[in-house]
């Protein structure tokens, strides 16, 4: 099913769960949907994380450090889900962690937990038969990696098997901030739109409400993970809920610089 952005842009935000640990990571989640998030993608921590630059690597050490597994993460998923009925939430992962749990049980364990959706970053379209059997069979939407390098044949692929949204990399390389939105971006969301209607996010490098609006121009929702990944390392354990709505509500400046509203999504 279609993962809803009800403005454009819309905003999906990614935190490493179990950074600085799960309560925490609770917190902050739902201060970024109260505060204008549309989706939060809950990252499983990993110990191998090749496809991301070194903040969100040395969060995901910390996390691992800390103890936190797959299932702690499924246990947040379901946590938030009854706390905000409405916010799009998508678990985000290396594959290992799911074929370690096995992929048929994992994506039940998923659809119990309240996920509408999951990104795994290296699986590929190509090898995804059994992953997207089960995860149609469980009622979730699978969502894939697009890349500025990737040929129209693989992006007619990737659009075909993805649900929600499709993320669309705005730059080849690894996770991070960047001062500007890459001029890849616009050409690669045009081409994708040749091949699907569902939503078109854009990630690496959005940092700032600039990066959003100039996003919104041509995309319909931003995709923001290293800068607030950073905010959080770098912020006081008490105050980095507070830390993180600030940042996430800043981030829907219109451009006037006015604030965009505090967004309910207790589904009331």
């Amino acid at each position: 099913m279609p993962i809803g952005f009800p403005r454009k842009p819309g905003l999906v935000v990614y935190l490493t769960a179990g950074d600085p640990d799960l309560a925490t990571t609770r917190d902050m989640a739902l201060a970024a949907i109260d505060h204008g998030a549309d989706v939060i993608e809950l990252g499983v921590p990993f110990s191998d994380p090749l496809a991301d630059g070194p903040v969100i690597q040395r969060a995901s050490e910390r996390a691992v450090a800390r103890g936190t597994r797959l299932s702690d993460v499924l246990g947040l998923a379901k946590e938030l889900r009854a706390a905000r009925p409405a916010c799009g939430l998508v678990l985000f992962s290396y594959l290992n962690p799911v074929v370690r749990m096995g992929i048929k049980q994992f994506c039940a364990a998923a659809k119990d937990a309240g996920a509408d959706g999951v990104l795994l970053t290296d699986m590929i379209v190509e090898e995804a038969a059994e992953y997207l059997a089960a995860m149609q069979a469980n009622e979730l939407a699978p969502i894939f990696l697009a890349a500025p390098t990737s040929p129209d044949a693989r992006l007619k692929a990737i659009t075909g098997a993805s649900k929600g949204f499709v993320y669309a990399i705005s730059r080849v390389g690894i996770t991070g901030t960047r001062d500007t939105v890459a001029s890849d971006a616009p050409e690669l969301v045009a081409r994708l739109r040749r091949f699907t209607r569902l939503p078109i996010a854009v990630g690496f490098g959005i940092s700032n409400a600039t990066h959003v609006t100039a996003v919104g121009e041509f995309a319909d929702a931003a995709i923001v993970g290293s800068a607030l990944v950073a905010l959080v390392e770098r912020t006081a354990p008490a105050d980095r809920a507070r830390a993180v709505g600030r940042f996430v509500q800043g981030l829907l400046k219109d451009e006037t610089g006015v604030e965009g509203g505090t967004r309910s999504s207790h589904g009331d």
